[in-house]
């Protein structure tokens, strides 16, 4: 199958124009700041034996490790949330480190993450950050901006009389994910797409059937040097699960670079990605 999973990249370039978002309201692009690239967009389709007809060609994009901070300014995150919007996404998924360290970045972050626009909604998860800062603060400041938080939890996407679950569940590092609850009274033979921070979440959705996991957490080792490789990110499962796409079983999953950097204000040869998925029915 790997002729079917061809990625495709490109850098977005800063325009100065004015343009309507899902008819719904009008803004300014952001102009690029000076303190780093503009995130990279990748494409991909994502092929699910289970999808409807009425689903095919559904887009996703999947933003993670906003993690907002010193080293993440708040016009960062502005700026990729307007090149976000740009794709004219379906269902936005959101999975988790938003904030870094202090709980002053929870409001801000929201407050522009509020901005993202998606015909079926944004849906967003906890990741380990998260937990560390303050997880219902976090989650009462998202869902104030109408961001669907699943903490352990799942809603039904209703399109054209076709149904597609998206399930979340709540950090694993915490030990706070609760897969029964999360999966609760969802028809095993619906598609559904787990939003899961951290990659190693894989073990179970394949267990429970889950035919898509978009995941991030691992920066996807955030600087790489010749030879030596990422020096962060690695999961335990090896190179595989730490950016891009695979699969263990019959599950797919898909581990974002995210956004933002941690420990060092520095990305090396791994920039920062938002990625836009289209679903294929296969």
């Amino acid at each position: 199958m790997p002729g079917r999973f061809r990625t495709r990249r490109f850098l977005r370039r800063p325009r100065l124009i004015t343009l309507a978002l899902n008819n719904r309201e009008t803004e300014r692009e952001p102009a690029r700041q000076p303190w780093g690239a503009d995130p990279e967009i990748t494409q991909q389709d994502i092929w699910l034996r289970r999808l409807s007809p009425a689903q095919e060609g559904l887009r996703i994009v999947h933003l993670t490790d906003i993690h907002h901070s010193l080293f993440t300014p708040l016009e960062f995150v502005e700026r990729a949330v307007h090149l976000a919007n740009q794709l004219d996404p379906d269902v936005v998924a959101l999975t988790g480190d938003y904030v870094t360290l202090s709980p002053s970045y929870i409001w801000p972050m929201a407050r522009a993450l509020g901005k993202l626009r998606a015909r079926h909604g944004v849906f967003a998860v906890l990741g380990n950050h998260d937990f560390q800062v303050d997880p219902d603060e976090i989650t009462r400041a998202l869902r104030a901006q109408r961001v669907r938080v699943l903490r352990n939890a799942h809603h039904r996407v209703r399109d054209r009389g076709a149904t597609l679950w998206i399930v979340g569940v709540d950090d694993l590092w915490w030990r706070a994910d609760d897969w029964s609850a999360a999966l609760h009274a969802v028809p095993r033979h619906d598609p559904k797409i787990l939003l899961c921070h951290n990659p190693l979440g894989i073990h179970h959705a394949a267990v429970h059937g889950v035919d898509l996991v978009l995941a991030g957490h691992t920066h996807g080792g955030q600087v790489r040097l010749p030879v030596v490789g990422s020096l962060r990110g690695k999961s335990k499962l090896g190179e595989r699960f730490v950016e891009g796409w695979n699969r263990l079983n019959g599950t797919q999953i898909y581990v974002n670079r995210g956004i933002g950097k941690v420990l060092i204000p520095l990305r090396l040869n791994c920039p920062p990605e938002i990625a836009c998925l289209r679903l294929r029915r296969a």
